[in-house]
């Protein structure tokens, strides 16, 4: 690459595609378009579900309907621009448009980890401090929790877009689904360095420091719990965390491996199909997975649900004679 090349600046990036064959283009443009459909429907169903059932106006479905809203947006910010390139030739996105996608992707996605450390904290005051319960998790309280997953996660995912994108990019060709910091990384002619270390050290430390939280916060319910005397009444206290530690295992799971993969790809870009899938699952298939997990293992969700439906099927005629 000569030197002026190597200096002009990138206007448009563009997508590898999963594959050139048109059949394929239509098969996976189906999966994904079905994917994406499914958690707008199961997310927004549940945020509506919440909202109309007052037996579900606690804390804890206050968190719960958040998760759902970042959870559809999330998924939105990638499957939309993905189902679009399956129906172009070339699959580009503008400089500006590839930023607010990476910016909306790791805010979302970090604000999703303190909303769930947020969780976490409310079920730890519900089993170990239930009489303090209504003060320590009051309205103002859950607010307050809610604004401030979502402006850590923000602040963070700003910090990432602003040192990301002032770097000078020498190739255009991203081979992944979205805007993945890491692949950009790549297609850098200017030393990444510094990027890499805020990865290392700021990710690492809102990824570590919201798992250990959760994870403490679950030895101190466990250690509650093993000290009810009834088996019945550990297994409800328990039955009550079961979504939510599901939810996080799956999501921080998936975090961890994708850290992992692309780690271990020896500084080339992230080229196999199955990282692809990976990162499809994370962005498009978790957040179909949460109002699943939430109304499948939850009897209140269930409850609120066929009362739900009682109600609309309107009351029952009555036999006069």
């Amino acid at each position: 690459m000569t030197e002026e090349n190597s200096t002009t600046k990138v206007k448009d990036f563009v997508f590898v595609s999963f594959t050139n064959k048109p059949v394929l283009k239509i098969i996976l443009f189906l999966v994904f378009l079905i994917f994406y459909m499914a958690t707008l429907v199961g997310n927004i169903g549940m945020i509506a579900l919440i909202r109309a059932s007052p037996q579900l106006h606690t804390p804890m479905y206050f968190f719960l309907s958040n998760l759902s809203f970042i959870d559809s947006l999330f998924s939105s910010v990638v499957a939309c621009k993905s189902l679009a390139n399956f129906l172009e030739d070339k699959k580009l996105i503008s400089f500006i448009g590839c930023a607010m996608q990476m910016y909306f992707v790791i805010g979302l996605g970090s604000a999703e980890c303190f909303l769930l450390v947020a969780m976490a904290y409310d079920r730890y005051v519900a089993i170990c401090k239930p009489l303090q319960y209504p003060v320590l998790m009051s309205p103002r309280v859950c607010i307050l929790l809610m604004a401030g997953s979502y402006l850590l996660g923000f602040f963070h995912s700003l910090l990432h877009t602003i040192f990301t994108f002032r770097l000078s990019f020498c190739w255009s060709e991203i081979n992944h689904v979205y805007c993945d910091i890491t692949a950009l990384l790549l297609l850098s002619c200017t030393d990444t360095h510094l990027n890499e270390l805020l990865i290392f050290y700021v990710a690492g430390l809102v990824e570590a420091t919201t798992l250990l939280s959760v994870f403490v916060s679950y030895i101190c319910i466990l250690a509650n719990i093993v000290r009810i005397s009834s088996v019945s009444g550990r297994l409800k206290a328990f039955s009550t965390c079961t979504s939510h530690l599901t939810a996080v295992t799956i999501f921080h799971g998936a975090i961890l491996i994708l850290h992992f993969r692309s780690k271990s790809s020896n500084g080339s870009p992230i080229q196999d199909v199955s990282d692809k899938i990976l990162a499809v699952f994370y962005t498009i298939v978790i957040p179909l997975l949460n109002p699943l997990i939430y109304s499948l293992r939850n009897k209140e969700v269930k409850d609120a649900l066929r009362g739900l439906f009682k109600k609309k099927s309107g009351p029952k005629l009555v036999n006069l004679k």
